[in-house]
């Protein structure tokens, strides 16, 4: 369905220093520096999957997402998303893709939901008996059939966000691009819009990538993630590929009785009069038979370092 090969995009941005004769000599003489988003970056994305595409801030997932989208041409390799290329098909392939963007609508703000719906159908030629049969069917999965007459501006993050699906979605896509599309959500709306994708992608077998830096999106919705970093590629696989890859650290909290040590030979993470918490490197049986040999242990519990935490850890060795 994408095929990404050997993609590199750079841009140029002016700089100058502060102060105001930098300012008059950059008006006759503009220095710039060429940033490298992409550096010959490859991969292949199926018909009917969800994918994760993360990374840090900076790394290039808008850059690919653009190129990918039709917004962008790259500077050399090859982009084709069914058969087309992006951004010299774009017309024709605007019409294979959705889009929902976070922090973007594609709704008019002051009219009624369904007037943007009717404005749509318009953009994208879509037969009225087409039209109607595919509105009814969204309506009733996302469960909007109350609010599609009330204008944008009086729904609330979850209800808008539902309706910017359903927008993307009325020309039936063979692939939807989601850019942070629970940012702002509460925890409800977020497990609601969550299952609408689920849904979609089964119901369609749409193809959809998802970016977001929430990983709890990634990991309840995404079969495989690829993540980037300054430019390239750094991993390509499933979740559980990703945790073999990147270790999630595991703590043991100790409740305990007795004195503490100072030459324990564990680092500890945190410490009061009764309870500790130290990294768990070595086997949980080993480094309870140690402890027992100078404390009287009352209680033990494992805490898994969260996925969150993970890949911040993973975004702070790419920084370095």
């Amino acid at each position: 369905m994408i095929e990404v090969r050997a993609i590199s995009k750079s841009f140029k941005i002016p700089v100058r220093n502060a102060g105001i004769f930098s300012a008059v000599k950059s008006f006759f003489h503009r220095e710039y520096k060429t940033i490298e988003a992409l550096k010959s970056i490859d991969f292949s994305i199926r018909k009917g999957e969800i994918v994760g595409y993360i990374g840090p801030n900076g790394a290039g997932k808008s850059s690919t997402i653009k190129i990918m989208s039709g917004i962008l041409r790259p500077d050399s390799g090859v982009c084709t998303v069914d058969g087309l290329n992006p951004f010299t098909d774009r017309k024709r392939h605007a019409e294979n893709i959705g889009v929902v963007f976070g922090q973007r609508s594609q709704l008019w703000w002051d009219i009624p939901v369904i007037d943007s719906f009717e404005l749509l159908k318009d953009m994208y030629r879509i037969s009225e008996e087409e039209y109607s049969e595919r509105l009814e069917e969204l309506v009733s999965l996302l469960d909007i059939k109350d609010i599609v007459r009330m204008p944008t501006r009086q729904l609330s993050l979850g209800q808008k966000m539902r309706c910017e699906i359903c927008a993307s979605l009325l020309h039936n896509p063979k692939v939807l691009f989601l850019d942070e599309p629970t940012i702002g959500l509460d925890a409800v709306s977020k497990l609601a819009v969550r299952k609408i994708i689920k849904d979609i992608n089964q119901k369609y077998q749409t193809t959809v990538v998802l970016t977001t830096h929430d990983m709890q999106d990634i990991e309840s919705l995404a079969s495989r993630i690829i993540l980037i970093g300054d430019g390239r590629i750094v991993f390509d696989g499933t979740m559980l590929e990703f945790k073999e890859r990147f270790t999630m650290k595991r703590y043991l909290e100790v409740i305990y009785e007795g004195e503490l040590p100072s030459n324990l030979g564990y680092s500890l993470i945190s410490k009061s009069s009764d309870r500790f918490t130290m990294e768990l490197n070595n086997p949980l049986s080993q480094v309870i038979l140690e402890l027992s040999q100078h404390i009287s242990i009352q209680d033990v519990k494992i805490i898994e370092e969260s996925i969150d935490d993970m890949l911040i850890h993973v975004y702070q060795e790419m920084s370095l």
